[in-house]
Order: structure tokens, then C-alpha cells, then sequence
């Protein structure tokens, strides 16, 4: 919904509701052998760093309209790394009109930040089962802010910046503020589905579940890829290096580890 400047309520004071958008990506791998492994850990490493999630970051602020006050990144040993970003709704001279349309955000040509009463944060954790030749890499990535400011927007972005077979999607509304009679708001725009803020053509390429407690404001999508092709999810050669049998195990394997992701449980 977007509303007109003669639609849009006026408020006393600041919008205090506090809108929050989780996003969690997985990407999986088979790593038959330990070289495999830790070859896969150290691509990981490089190409999620801390430098590279701090520039999407930025990307992730400059799109929902938020002013980065600071920045904190670090890498860890042995893996891992995280950014925070505190950030503000300034210098917004004017909010957008689109701000709460429900269509996916832009993605731009081209860490931790910090804003005032607002923050935008990633953490990422590459792991690998001790015995079946399984490696996952996993990123959180939470955008929360106050104000006119919609996380929603970096939704398309975030999706295209990470390779992912399977995401978690939470957005939640808390809080409260005032119109200028003092009558509560609980939240300011329309929503029913995150999935209203994803791409048709992502949307197509995935399985989704929907799960929405409309009266807590709350509202949960999970997705996983659909198409499943082998040689997507070998590190370092293609499946013609493998027999039928070891192509079929190996996949099974995979299409296990991705439905128990998806569902959240154990299930094989």
C-alpha cells in the first residue's frame, strides 16, 4: 500500500514501531575428501569476507534509505566472519512514496553497521559434517529499523547476493507509535506475505511455505530450490567423474541434508 501525502497519517513525534527483517541463506555442498573440505572453506572464506559483506551492506543501507553512523567488521580463525552497521533515517529529507510497496526493492550496479535506534548486521558460518562428505554454508543477515525506513526493500538484493538453495525469511512489526491524537498504531503499511516483496522470477524458482501470525504482526517464508542439478553441489569436478551408483548416493545425500534445512528438523 502507498499512501498519498493527503493519506499518510500524521504521527506525534517519532515512529517508534521497530521493523525488523531476518534472513538466512544456506548453501550446500558435497566434500567427499578433507582437501575438498577445506578447500571449500577457504572459498568461502574469500568470498564471503568481511570486506565483501561490508560493501553489501552499504548497498543494503543505501537502499532502504538509512545514513551508516558506524561500522564494526572482523574475520575469524578459523572461519567465519560478521559486520554490524548502526544507521539512521538521515539525511532523508523526504520519504519515499514506495517505501511500503509491495514489490521487490532495486538491485544496485554495483559487516556490521551501525544506525541511530537502527542496525544492520551479517554473520556467516561454514561447517562440514564430520563423516558424509556434507559442507553448508550458512549467513544470518538482520535488518532492523525505526522510522519511516522499510527493510523490506533490501529483500531482492540480499537474495542476489548470496547463492542460495535454501532461505528463511522473518519480518516482524513491534512496538507501537502515536498519530496525533495519541490513538496507537501497531503497524504502519498493508503486508500478508514476504513473499509480496520477492521477485516473480525468484519466486518461480523456489518451493515456499508460508507461516503468518497476522494479529502479532509476524510473518515467516521459507524457500527451497526446486530444480536439483549435481553438478551445482560438486566442489572441483562434474558429475561425469562419478559412477551412476555414486551419483545417485551423492544426491540422495544432498536432497537430504537440503529437506531437513527446509523443514528445520531431522527427518532421515
Amino acid at each position: 500500500m502507498t499512501l498519498t501525502p493527503e493519506q499518510r497519517i500524521t504521527l506525534h513525534g517519532f515512529n517508534n514501531l521497530t521493523k525488523s527483517l531476518s534472513f538466512n541463506m544456506y548453501d550446500v555442498c558435497y566434500t567427499k575428501t578433507k582437501e575438498e573440505r577445506e578447500a571449500y572453506i577457504a572459498y568461502i572464506d574469500e568470498q564471503y569476507n568481511s570486506d565483501r559483506l561490508t560493501k553489501i551492506l552499504n548497498q543494503v543501507s543505501d537502499i532502504i534509505g538509512a545514513h551508516v553512523l558506524n561500522t564494526a567488521k572482523q574475520d575469524y580463525v578459523p572461519q567465519g566472519a560478521s559486520v554490524t552497521l548502526l544507521v539512521s533515517e538521515g539525511p532523508i529529507v523526504e520519504v519515499p512514496t514506495e517505501s511500503y510497496d509491495e514489490s521487490p526493492g532495486p538491485l544496485p550496479n554495483a559487516v556490521v553497521m551501525q544506525l541511530d535506534k537502527s542496525h544492520i548486521t551479517v554473520h556467516t558460518y561454514p561447517e562440514y559434517h564430520p563423516s558424509e562428505g556434507i559442507s553448508t554454508f550458512r549467513a544470518d543477515i538482520d535488518v532492523s529499523t525505526c522510522g519511516e525506513i522499510s527493510p523490506l526493500k533490501a529483500l531482492n538484493y540480499l537474495i542476489h547476493s548470496f547463492d542460495t538453495d535454501i532461505m528463511t525469511i522473518d519480518y516482524r512489526v513491534r512496538g507501537f507509535t502515536r498519530d496525533i491524537n495519541g490513538h496507537k498504531l501497531f503497524i504502519d503499511h498493508d503486508i500478508n506475505s514476504i513473499q509480496n516483496y520477492i521477485p516473480k522470477g525468484i519466486i518461480g524458482q523456489y518451493d515456499m511455505i508460508d507461516v503468518n501470525v497476522y494479529q502479532e504482526n509476524i510473518f515467516h517464508t521459507k524457500c527451497k530450490l526446486r530444480e536439483f542439478d549435481l553438478n551445482n553441489y560438486l566442489f572441483g569436478y562434474t558429475k561425469d567423474k562419478l559412477n551412476p551408483e555414486e551419483q545417485s548416493e551423492i544426491a540422495k545425500q544432498l536432497k537430504e541434508e537440503m529437506d531437513e534445512i527446509f523443514y528445520g528438523k531431522n527427518l532421515y
